[in-house]
């Protein structure tokens, strides 16, 4: 199956400002796309990036929209015919079989719900389905199939569900990833921290580690 990720590479992670400057979210991004693409090759399929700007992946396609990430999606989608996976950029704990679990499911639309009611992954066997990822977008979708005729069954899958939105999401790649993305926070000083009996991500000065 092909697998469309949205990439925004111009402002990436915003919601990151108060831990990361604007260099490092843009690195951080990426190394979570990579993560990403790394898992859709193991799991023997096709990834293309459908990116807001050019930029360079090795042996990767890249399709260039600028538009906002729901009309961007749809008008590939209305472009193409066949099944379809649409996988969210910034899931760097997802694996092959996270993966593999999302396509098992014989239903036209299958959703990876994120936490807080959004939808970090798709798979789409309906040709009038659309995405909207606005707001409370799980329950949209599972509306939206409805409203097409559409058969719906959701994956619960935590390695689906962890997207690094907010600074506390960086526990969860420290806690659970073996990836770029984590190996490029513990680069950047990111460490996990117990004493307070809840664990936290703190970050260690360059002075303090050299």
């Amino acid at each position: 199956m092909r697998v469309l990720i949205p990439f925004d590479p111009r402002k990436p992670k915003t919601r990151l400002g108060g831990v990361l400057s604007a260099d490092e979210r843009r690195a951080f991004a990426e190394a979570m796309l990579r993560d990403v693409l790394g898992a859709v090759r193991n799991a023997d399929a096709t990834p293309l990036v459908l990116s807001t700007a050019e930029i360079e992946l090795d042996g990767v396609s890249v399709r260039v929209d600028e538009r906002p990430l729901s009309p961007a999606v749809n008008a590939y989608r209305r472009e193409t015919t066949g099944p379809l996976c649409v996988l969210l950029a910034d899931l760097p704990l997802v694996t092959c079989k996270a993966i593999d679990r999302l396509l098992e499911p014989a239903a036209d639309i299958v959703i990876a719900p994120g936490l807080g009611g959004g939808t970090n992954a798709l798979a789409i066997r309906h040709p009038d389905f659309r995405v909207d990822y606005h707001g409370s977008s799980y329950l949209d979708h599972r509306d939206a199939a409805r409203a097409v005729g559409a058969s719906v069954a959701t994956v619960d899958s935590f390695r689906l569900g962890v997207d690094v939105d907010e600074p506390a999401d960086i526990v969860e790649v420290l806690l659970h990833g073996s990836g770029r993305a984590d190996a490029w926070l513990r680069d950047a000083g990111f460490r996990l921290d117990s004493q307070s009996g809840r664990v936290t991500a703190v970050r260690i000065s360059d002075e303090m580690t050299a």
